[in-house]
């Protein structure tokens, strides 16, 4: 059996979860990345921030040039976990971090349940990745994001806090560590600030959030309604300014929980 690298990754989301802290993870989709230029920008403009996480991943069920990416930001930033945020099993690559072990609890489609996960599964432990079992729930005003096409699942709608309540405490009581809300890539509005708090109050698990997030308001308003980590992608691709403003607020935010 392999040798599991430290459980680094679930300390940071436990530790965020417990202090009130927040992060922020940088999303990579590799069908996304216009030049080799402007991404390595991106990288060492996130890694003199200090981006918390980069996830790398896309809904596109491809693997296109993964594991240049993460050579590059591994040997770049060697400090900063990479987490694969998967598409599809395979985008596994054993050079990251992490995983986020997704199961799609908002859907009803069994592949992205169970399904993708039962054949991952022995290629996962055969690796030394630190595997994080998280419950995905996709929330929006019904907008048609890549994720819903790629997964044929409806989102859970933004004006539905109960139902994504319930929806979340079923991940949960299935043992599911850690819960992502997604509004889906290139969303128009982000999940609910009200959905987002709920969720938090009745599950007490770490919570990630992205989707629509495309300015630092947004950013603050998922962070004051109880998200531990946000993810930004979309609004960085169209504003790369974005992530220099995000970082700035959250680092300032979490030394005055500090000095406090």
């Amino acid at each position: 059996m392999p040798r599991k690298k430290p459980d680094q990754i679930s300390s940071k989301l436990n530790a965020l979860h417990l202090t009130g802290q927040k992060a922020v993870a940088l999303l990579i989709d590799p069908e996304k990345i216009a030049d080799k230029r402007s991404f390595e920008a991106l990288i060492n403009m996130a890694a003199g921030k200090a981006v918390d996480f980069f996830f790398v991943g896309g809904s596109l069920l491809t693997a296109q040039n993964i594991h240049q990416l993460i050579a590059f930001i591994k040997s770049t930033c060697p400090e900063i976990p990479v987490v694969l945020f998967p598409g599809n099993v395979i985008q596994i690559n054993e050079d990251a971090d992490g995983i986020l072990f997704l199961s799609l609890i908002s859907g009803r489609n069994p592949e992205l349940l169970i399904g993708q996960q039962v054949t991952a599964a022995p290629i996962l432990a055969k690796s030394n990745l630190e595997i994080l079992p998280t419950g995905y729930m996709l929330v929006n005003n019904g907008e048609i994001t890549s994720v819903n096409y790629i997964s044929q699942t409806i989102p859970i709608p933004n004006n539905k806090p109960a139902l994504a309540v319930a929806t979340a405490l079923a991940g949960k009581f299935l043992g599911l560590k850690y819960l992502f809300l997604d509004a889906g890539s290139g969303a128009n509005s982000p999940v609910n600030k009200t959905i987002i708090a709920q969720v938090k109050e009745h599950t007490a698990c770490p919570l990630i959030v992205g989707g629509g997030i495309n300015s630092v308001e947004k950013a603050k308003n998922a962070w004051n309604a109880g998200a531990d980590l946000i993810v930004l992608g979309n609004g960085i691709e169209k504003n790369p300014g974005l992530l220099t403003e995000v970082l700035d607020y959250v680092h300032v935010y979490n030394l005055s929980l500090n000095v406090n």
